[in-house]
């Protein structure tokens, strides 16, 4: 029997409206306010999103403003991502949902098999990474997969990330399209440019995107009915669109103002 799920589909935002919305989805999940629910989205601008941890060195901040870029922290741990041209996921349920293992690798490989099955509707044969292949000096999420994430013929298809608070799971991730590799490569920190370039070719052989794959233009819709499809027989829901109240989102707007603040921080240290 299929699960009833609530599915919502936000347009473009800023980096820290988005990140706000998924904070809120959490808070609202962990209240009992919204059942588990399915979210896609999409960027405004070019964003780079910060592992929760991650060192700040790492990143040109100047290119960031050079670029016209927005930089946000996620609440999530992991490596920096660059949302340009992607859909964009995140799902929260209860912890205590009959079908969330409580290991995190599992969790992944429950909730992944989503977007094993949208990858097939787009005609993709993807497949599980089936070990850790970390390189610990990467700041870059695409340049390693982990376990239980996809890949195409080897390179690394979508970054995700995950994270239990107050009773619920969040998990999101990037499923790009498309990918201005010299853009991601601009806004990090090289010791110079020959490492900068062959890092850049390293990172071909690595990762991928769906019009790399298909080689032809796909759109953005298409996308989203592809794992919109993906989801429901992936996961076997049946997701129920709704949209938020405007008390609703007062309070993302609220939470938002917390991420401008912490950007603007990130940004007057270049």
């Amino acid at each position: 029997m299929e699960q009833l799920w609530g599915f919502l589909h936000t347009e473009a935002m800023s980096a820290s409206m988005n990140m706000a919305l998924d904070e809120a989805l959490l808070q609202w999940n962990s209240n009992g306010l919204i059942p588990p629910t399915l979210r896609f989205y999409s960027w405004k601008n070019p964003s780079l999103s910060l592992g929760y941890f991650q060192d700040l060195s790492t990143i040109d901040l100047e290119a960031i403003k050079r670029n016209n870029c927005e930089i946000v922290r996620r609440m999530t741990g992991g490596s920096a991502v660059l949302h340009d041209d992607e859909l964009t996921y995140s799902i929260v349920i209860s912890e205590n949902h009959p079908d969330i293992p409580p290991s995190i690798k599992e969790a992944y490989l429950k909730l992944s098999k989503g977007l094993l099955m949208g990858y097939k509707q787009l005609g993709i044969d993807v497949e599980y990474s089936d070990q850790l292949k970390r390189d610990q000096s990467s700041a870059v999420c695409f340049e390693r997969p982990a376990f239980y994430e996809l890949v195409f013929e080897g390179k690394k298809v979508s970054g995700n990330a995950q994270i239990r608070k107050k009773g619920t799971l969040l998990q999101h991730g990037s499923i790009p399209i498309s990918m201005n590799v010299d853009l991601l490569f601009d806004l990090f920190n090289f010791p110079n440019e020959a490492i900068r370039q062959n890092k850049k070719v390293k990172f071909h052989q690595k990762a991928t995107t769906i019009g790399e794959i298909k080689q032809e233009e796909v759109s953005l819709e298409r996308v989203k009915a592809a794992f919109l499809e993906g989801f429901k027989e992936g996961l076997g829901i049946n997701p129920i669109p709704f949209e938020l109240s405007r008390t609703q989102w007062e309070e993302v707007k609220k939470l938002a103002k917390k991420y401008e603040d912490l950007n603007y921080k990130i940004v007057q240290k270049s």
